[in-house]
Protein backbone atom coordinates (compact mmCIF):
# COMPACT_ATOMS: atom_id res chain seq x y z
CA UNK A 1 0.00 0.00 0.00
CA UNK A 2 1.38 3.23 -0.70
CA UNK A 3 2.13 6.25 1.70
CA UNK A 4 -0.72 8.46 2.57
CA UNK A 5 -0.16 11.85 0.86
CA UNK A 6 -0.66 14.81 3.04
CA UNK A 7 -3.07 17.65 2.15
CA UNK A 8 -1.05 20.72 1.55
CA UNK A 9 -3.37 23.39 2.39
CA UNK A 10 -4.24 21.61 5.36
CA UNK A 11 -0.82 21.46 6.51
CA UNK A 12 -0.39 25.09 6.21
CA UNK A 13 -3.36 25.48 8.30
CA UNK A 14 -3.02 23.00 11.14
CA UNK A 15 -0.17 22.41 13.35
CA UNK A 16 -0.02 19.74 16.01
CA UNK A 17 0.37 20.10 19.84
CA UNK A 18 2.64 18.08 22.11
CA UNK A 19 -0.05 16.17 23.38
CA UNK A 20 -1.16 15.41 19.91
CA UNK A 21 -4.14 17.25 19.23
CA UNK A 22 -4.39 19.85 16.07
CA UNK A 23 -4.23 23.38 16.75
CA UNK A 24 -5.67 26.17 14.04
CA UNK A 25 -5.92 29.70 14.01
CA UNK A 26 -8.76 31.90 13.83
CA UNK A 27 -10.84 33.33 11.32
CA UNK A 28 -11.83 36.97 10.89
CA UNK A 29 -8.07 38.66 11.41
CA UNK A 30 -7.23 39.77 7.82
CA UNK A 31 -8.87 43.40 7.53
CA UNK A 32 -11.81 45.71 8.49
CA UNK A 33 -10.40 46.16 12.23
CA UNK A 34 -11.77 49.37 12.65
CA UNK A 35 -15.60 47.50 12.54
CA UNK A 36 -14.27 45.04 15.33
CA UNK A 37 -13.99 45.60 19.14
CA UNK A 38 -10.67 45.33 21.11
CA UNK A 39 -11.56 42.86 22.77
CA UNK A 40 -12.82 40.79 20.02
CA UNK A 41 -9.38 41.77 18.08
CA UNK A 42 -7.81 40.05 21.14
CA UNK A 43 -9.43 36.79 21.46
CA UNK A 44 -8.84 36.31 17.52
CA UNK A 45 -4.85 36.99 17.96
CA UNK A 46 -4.59 33.37 20.26
CA UNK A 47 -5.06 30.02 18.73
CA UNK A 48 -7.52 27.31 19.27
CA UNK A 49 -7.76 23.96 19.52
CA UNK A 50 -9.82 21.58 16.56
CA UNK A 51 -12.73 20.58 17.77
CA UNK A 52 -14.17 17.29 18.29
CA UNK A 53 -16.66 17.20 15.61
CA UNK A 54 -13.70 18.58 13.13
CA UNK A 55 -10.60 16.47 14.51
CA UNK A 56 -11.45 13.06 13.27
CA UNK A 57 -11.82 14.78 8.86
CA UNK A 58 -9.13 17.19 9.62
CA UNK A 59 -6.50 13.60 11.05
CA UNK A 60 -7.01 12.34 7.87
CA UNK A 61 -5.45 14.94 5.64
CA UNK A 62 -2.69 15.36 8.41
CA UNK A 63 -0.91 11.67 8.75
CA UNK A 64 1.95 12.40 11.00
Amino acid sequence: MPKMKTHSGSAKRFKRTGSGKLKRSHAYTSHMFANKSQKQKRKLRKGAVVSSGDYKRIKAMIPK
